[in-house]
């Protein structure tokens, strides 16, 4: 007897151990933020999961974002895939029709008081049909011009939001403004998306000017390039490269955040960056152009792999991070697409770096800018346009025909 209940005690013991082992779990997540701002933002989100699952972790992992949707396709195929990770807008479609993302909808909807509906029916476009959801939008960002006020100031210029406020920031007042901010002071007038828009960036860089004009890149299976407007849009910044010198070249560093170019595009969460800057600076809106207002809209969302081992708990995770608390607290970097938190004052309040008055050119662009485009076939389409573009970017390039032949490349892919 003693012996049989030995053998029960250690059973029962055994039984514990391995439960215990099966309860605690760590949730890989991927991002492209190596910011410690984001990141000390992020595990007190995970830290906060704790309460209702108090053996799960979550370990961020930080990729490039350069390197990001490359990377993450080699640890899907290689057997090594995260539990879930961001996701950006131009690689939606491509993971989406691939079938490598998890449908989180029955998850979301069951979570208590989560309210799927309070998420703007555009911002989840490219997330969600047919009453499944791939992803959850984190971050519906537009682009704006963040500026040095003082080189402004030393110029004697008005800023781009005193000029908006007037009506006069177009693209016009912005390549003058850039060419005498360069001319006076010996830097740069402006700098694309953290110094890449030759590279990993490119979209960025010529989204903003070719809807300014009120061209697009692609639309209804359509190269866009090669029309009057795209192509008016690009002299222009060509010429702003090579004739007035006034745009950061290939292969140079402007950093407008250590005070060398006087104006970048970029979206809020680079405002972190700011805090250590050393100079007076603002935000403004995108300059407009003969096509109006344009705001172009950068977003990302959050996804759950299905190859990943623990998609529920993944889920939930998910659940829990854009719910409208959350989502709140995440507004500070990441502009939401919860109706209820874009419309409220914490949103305009959420940025100690940014003014009240600033953070509501935020909210108005998202409600009326378009998102960066998006493709199924995203991946080849940029790498059948980088040599075209490459060839763009030199002093004697020929405009029209270098984006000529971007359409030529792409259009049997679109």
């Amino acid at each position: 007897m003693k012996v049989r209940l030995k053998s029960i005690t250690l059973s029962a013991l055994a039984l514990g151990m391995m439960s215990s082992a099966l309860a605690a779990a760590e949730l890989r997540f991927t991002v492209w933020t190596g910011n410690e701002a984001h990141l000390s933002m992020l595990n007190g989100i995970a830290e906060s999961f704790k309460e209702t699952h108090p053996d799960v972790t979550v370990r961020f992992e930080t990729i490039p974002a350069g390197d990001y949707t490359q990377k993450l396709t080699f640890q899907l195929a290689g057997g090594n895939p995260p539990d879930a990770g961001w996701m950006m807008e131009d690689a939606a479609s491509t993971f989406a029709n691939a079938g490598v993302l998890e449908d989180l909808a029955p998850t979301l909807n069951a979570a208590d008081g989560y309210d799927l509906e309070d998420f703007s029916e555009a911002a989840m476009g490219l997330w969600s049909g047919d009453g499944k959801v791939w992803g959850v939008p984190f971050s519906t960002s537009p682009f704006v011009i963040f500026y040095n006020k003082e080189m402004f100031d030393a110029a004697g210029l008005e800023d781009p939001l005193a000029l908006s406020a007037k009506g006069e920031w177009d693209m016009d007042k912005f390549q003058e403004v850039a060419k005498a901010l360069a001319e006076s002071s010996g830097k740069w007038g402006f700098e694309f998306k953290d110094g890449q828009g030759y590279d990993t960036r490119i979209m960025h860089a010529l989204m903003p000017p070719i809807r300014a004009y009120g061209g697009d890149v692609w639309a209804n299976q359509e190269c866009g390039f090669d029309k009057p407007e795209a192509i008016a849009a690009v002299q222009q910044l060509h010429d702003m490269v090579f004739k007035d010198k006034s745009i950061v070249p290939p292969g140079e560093n402007g950093d407008y955040f250590s005070g060398n170019s006087a104006m970048t595009i970029n979206q809020i969460s680079r405002a972190s960056l700011m805090s250590d800057a050393g100079f007076d600076w603002g935000i403004a809106p995108l300059p407009t152009g003969p096509g109006g207002e344009a705001p172009v809209i950068g977003q990302a969302a959050i996804v759950v792999f299905t190859a990943g081992q623990q998609k529920e708990l993944a889920a939930e995770f998910v659940a829990h991070m854009t719910n409208k608390t959350n989502v709140a607290t995440m507004a500070q970097f990441f502009p939401p697409a919860r109706n209820s938190v874009l419309s409220s004052e914490a949103f305009t309040a959420s940025n100690e770096l940014i003014p009240a008055e600033q953070m509501e050119i935020v909210g108005e662009a998202i409600a009326k800018g378009k998102v960066l485009p998006s493709h199924e076939r995203s991946p080849q389409i940029l790498a059948a346009m980088k040599p075209r573009v490459d060839a763009l970017w030199r002093a004697d390039a020929n405009v029209e025909e270098s984006l000529k032949a971007v359409c030529a490349a792409i259009q049997p892919l679109l």
